[in-house]
Parts: structure tokens; C-alpha cells; sequence
């Protein structure tokens, strides 16, 4: 049995907020971004602002927000050579938006990740 829809009763989610999400929505993508907001970072410093995450994971990342466009790798010179991260004039342009999710975890998230019970009507 098919039913029919009418566009009104049919809402679609916001292609801006797919791609938002297809770029943020990964696991450590906002506490990088988020690091990288004041200034340019190197690789292990970075790693240490960022407790329980690998190596690994970390160039993952960081691989995929410079290959959107959203974080510059850049290598120092040396000796020794070091490799920094820095947003890109996209990246930075996310820290309201950032700032206003915080904002909102603050509020409405308890330490467990969970909205307490008077928030939930």
C-alpha cells in the first residue's frame, strides 16, 4: 500500500546541514577544530590537547579536514623537522558556530553526555 505526501507533510533535512555534518560529524573532528581555533598546532602537541586519541586517528583526520579544505598542513623547518596544522579561512569561520554548540553542551549536557531529565519534556 502506498501512501501519498504532500510536500508540507514531507521535510527533508537541509543539504547544508548534510555536508556540515559529512565534514564534522566524525568522532574528534570538533575537539580538533576546536584546538586549532587559536592558533596553529604541531602534530604532538595537538595529540596531547586531545586525551584518548591515537596517532593514527589523529592523521586520519587531519588528512580528511585538509582534504575539504577546512585545515593547511605545513611543514616547518628544521632541524628537526616538524609538521604544524592551522586552519584555513573556512576552519576558522566555524568558532561561532562552535562556540554556540558549546554553549548549548553546556546547558543542556551533563558530564555522562546525557540530557538531565528536566530537559527531556
Amino acid at each position: 500500500m502506498q501512501e501519498n505526501h504532500d510536500a508540507a507533510s514531507c521535510r527533508r533535512v537541509d543539504d547544508g546541514i548534510t555536508r556540515v555534518f559529512e565534514v564534522l560529524g566524525k568522532r574528534w573532528t570538533g575537539p580538533i577544530v576546536a584546538v586549532l581555533l587559536s592558533a596553529p598546532v604541531h602534530f604532538a602537541d595537538l595529540r596531547r590537547a586531545i586525551p584518548g586519541i591515537s596517532e593514527r586517528m589523529l592523521s586520519d583526520r587531519l588528512t580528511e579536514l585538509a582534504g575539504v579544505g577546512v585545515v593547511v598542513r605545513e611543514v616547518d623547518g628544521g632541524p628537526p623537522l616538524r609538521v604544524s596544522y592551522r586552519l584555513t579561512e573556512a576552519g576558522s569561520a566555524l568558532e561561532p558556530a562552535l562556540a554556540e554548540l558549546g554553549a548549548w553542551a553546556e546547558k543542556y549536557l551533563s558530564e555522562d553526555g546525557r540530557c538531565p531529565e528536566r530537559f527531556r519534556t
